[in-house]
């Protein structure tokens, strides 16, 4: 039965599992990015500031 305002269930079995590869695989982009010598933490505050650092990262040509 649906319920409106909820997923069903059958949309909502591998969202956590999703979650965490997307996680791991932006932790991974910025451990492999090598131009700046600063931690994660300050590598993902510059990617949220700057659009091009952010497109480097991700490495797509702008």
């Amino acid at each position: 039965m649906f319920i409106l305002g909820r997923m069903p269930p059958e949309k909502n079995k591998n969202a956590a599992q999703n979650y965490s590869v997307l996680l791991k695989t932006a932790l991974n982009f910025l451990k492999n990015e090598k131009t700046e010598k600063q931690g994660v933490k300050g590598k993902r505050l510059k990617a949220g500031w700057d659009n091009q650092y952010l497109l480097k990262i991700l490495k797509i040509k702008a």
